[in-house]
């Protein structure tokens, strides 16, 4: 169980966006973006979008930084990964 986030790689509204997510249960994820202050408006079926800005406070506080490849990985393992053909579903 960890909560994981990628290099901000992102762009969008004039900053650079990064991927957090949990690797077991979304629970533990609103918990932790609870925690950090980081609005539930950026969260987005299995993750929260994060600016780059935050990105060293989230590590601190006890984010573990992974490629964007092994995040994937990670949250297809645990089923929680929304596809791109689940997200146009919706």
């Amino acid at each position: 169980m960890a909560i994981l986030i990628d290099q901000p790689s992102w762009p969008a509204h004039g900053t650079v966006w990064a991927h957090l997510v949990s690797d077991s249960d979304l629970e533990e994820l609103h918990a932790f973006a609870a925690a950090a202050d980081i609005p539930r408006r950026g969260f987005d079926l299995d993750h929260y979008d994060v600016p780059e800005a935050r990105y060293a406070d989230l590590v601190a506080a006890g984010a573990l930084p992974v490629s964007f490849r092994e995040m994937i990985v990670r949250l297809r393992s645990s089923g929680l990964r929304v596809s791109a053909r689940e997200r146009r579903g919706l």
